[in-house]
């Protein structure tokens, strides 16, 4: 998985732990972590094609104002000629890749076949180079993750795959609705799976992409599936950027967790049929670590004065001890203990709240967004019949961009909160750095890279 998202738009969502998550219709390559959490984009769209235009031949002989060869056409000109220039060293890369692939056990025949109709893909290069441009507040990333059609058409699917998916919940003892919502969110239950040739993508991405080796890899081990036998080059369709199959497995993470359900011989995630995919996703959370029937989170109250330095992931306590605290669920009933657990807030203090267990981390491992882990959370529940969330958002804040997001990076770095780099990533240690400005300057330390901690530091 690619912290698996990439089907649709490139979106990056502004969160104290980000990937891409990504809606299915969203990050991270999967359930390996895929480039980028991100959430990560899925609208597989392929880059038009650059035609000729037709240049009238002027008859007349008197002088003409406009130029001989007007720009639009010389633009064309250049740009069939960069193409061309892009495509030879495409097909040289190929050439030199080869002898590495065999030294990888990759037989010739397989290469030939893979390789046949093979195209460089530009559309791919600018979506991986575009991902971290772009920003998506939780809420209205929730809105089409977990919206009212994808509740009722994932209470469809449980209905029509309800044998499959009972089998699958009691061979790997994950709850099936979770995996339900996996596959609700990266393919809308298998209506869209892309359609991007995963040959044409990852060999892209190895020629001229920001992750050349890791993309090598990961083309490799797609060349490792197809001389399996596990489906033929044709049928391996995916994301831009590889993932692929009804829950969008990364071909290195096919090769490590996906499962034959079906028994037929081959592990197949790509058909109509999502056996495979379902109980592929399955076996991967359980070698994750899932505990069948403990939560992913719940969402909670924080009495007045709380003390946000404890909103912590490093912060455990178990639902009594946090109780004790005057945490409590939103309905007001007392939190059974299922294991230790954390306050996350996603949104900061003006937002919902929630106690996270140790399945969040383990639906994590899938897609390293925390609004994807919610998104797939939440999903699961709603399907289940549970209720919306019932905490407002701060809907009136905008996000940070990632030249804001650079900018607050360093200066806090340069007032002594050092983030450890400064590339526009909002991860634990900038988390980090906000809370200990936060304090410095009496603001509430939930850690969150806000606008106002911006302009503060500002």
């Amino acid at each position: 998985m690619f912290r698996h998202n990439a089907l649709a738009g490139a979106v990056v969502l502004f969160l104290p732990a980000i990937s891409m998550a990504g809606t299915a219709g969203t990050t991270d390559l999967r359930p390996k972590t895929r480039p980028d959490s991100i959430a990560v984009g899925r609208a597989a769209t392929s880059a038009p094609s650059v035609r000729m235009a037709s240049l009238a031949v002027n008859q007349s002989p008197r002088p003409i104002a406009r130029p001989a060869t007007r720009p639009e056409a010389a633009n064309v000109v250049a740009s069939l000629s960069d193409t061309a220039d892009e495509n030879a060293r495409f097909h040289a890369w190929i050439r030199a890749f080869r002898p590495r692939a065999e030294a990888q056990g990759i037989r010739p025949a397989t290469l030939d076949s893979a390789f046949r109709n093979v195209q460089f893909d530009p559309n791919v290069i600018r979506l991986d180079s575009s991902q971290a441009e772009f920003s998506k507040p939780i809420w209205e990333y929730l809105d089409g993750a977990v919206s009212d059609s994808r509740i009722t058409n994932g209470k469809a699917a449980l209905a029509a795959q309800s044998r499959t998916l009972a089998g699958v919940e009691s061979r790997y003892g994950v709850d099936k609705e979770v995996v339900l919502a996996i596959w609700g969110m990266e393919t809308n239950y298998g209506g869209y799976r892309g359609r991007n040739s995963v040959i044409d993508s990852l060999a892209t991405l190895a020629f001229e992409g920001r992750r050349s080796s890791f993309f090598e890899g990961e083309l490799i081990a797609a060349l490792q599936i197809l001389q399996a036998g596990d489906t033929v080059p044709a049928s391996m369709k995916g994301s831009w950027a590889g993932a692929m199959g009804h829950t969008q497995f990364m071909p290195t993470s096919f090769l490590e967790y996906a499962v034959d359900y079906t028994g037929d011989g081959r592990r197949d995630i790509w058909g109509e049929d999502p056996a495979d995919a379902l109980a592929s996703t399955a076996a991967y959370l359980k070698r994750h670590g899932w505990t069948k029937g403990q939560p992913w989170g719940v969402e909670v109250k924080l009495p007045r004065g709380f003390d946000y330095t404890q909103a912590d992931r490093k912060v455990k306590k178990t639902p009594s001890e946090w109780a004790r605290l005057g945490v409590a669920g939103y309905n007001g009933r007392s939190i059974p203990n299922y294991s230790a657990a954390s306050i996350l807030l996603p949104a900061g203090g003006g937002g919902a709240a929630f106690m996270i267990f140790d399945n969040f981390a383990v639906i994590e491992r899938y897609n390293s967004a925390d609004a994807y882990v919610i998104g797939v959370g939440h999903l699961s529940d709603r399907i289940k019949g549970g209720p919306a969330i019932q905490h407002g958002w701060p809907t009136g804040d905008r996000t940070l961009s990632l030249s804001e997001r650079k900018e607050m990076q360093a200066l806090l770095t340069a007032r002594g909160f050092d983030t450890l780099g400064i590339d526009g990533r909002i991860g634990p240690k900038t988390v980090s750095a906000v809370r200990a400005y936060q304090q410095a300057a009496g603001m509430v330390p939930d850690g969150f890279p806000s606008m106002a901690v911006l302009q503060r530091l500002r």
